[in-house]
């Protein structure tokens, strides 16, 4: 198999989060309250998927360079979005704006170094 229909797909799935994210951020920084559970999900679930199919192809194929140190900035923000998720969102706390903001660049840097891999 190889590795640019996986990078692709998993692309897509990132620019999908992303717009949750957008969504989630928005609902946070306009006020004192927490985005949806349901939205916080799918955002998740989303992005799970897309590191699933990069670490496919990273692992199972010839993928650029560019795509792994994706995948650990991804693995870096995903691991952010589970302390944002379990640790406050789950408690009905009020999400650190810079806990938010962290995992937003970081996830950032790793979809960018995704598209890198895929123009390479």
């Amino acid at each position: 198999m190889e590795a640019q229909p996986l990078l692709q797909t998993s692309c897509v799935l990132f620019l999908l989060a992303a717009l949750g994210g957008l969504a989630m951020a928005g609902i946070r920084f306009s006020g004192n309250r927490n985005p949806p559970v349901w939205l916080a999900m799918g955002h998740g679930g989303l992005a799970v998927a897309g590191v699933a199919l990069l670490a496919y192809a990273v692992l199972a194929t010839a993928a650029p360079a560019a795509a792994l140190w994706s995948l650990v900035l991804l693995l870096v923000a995903a691991a952010g979005g589970t302390v944002l998720f379990l640790g406050y969102e789950w408690k009905r706390e009020l999400l650190p704006v810079w806990l938010v903001l962290v995992h937003a660049v970081v996830a950032v840097a790793g979809f960018l170094l995704l598209v890198v891999a895929i123009l390479q």
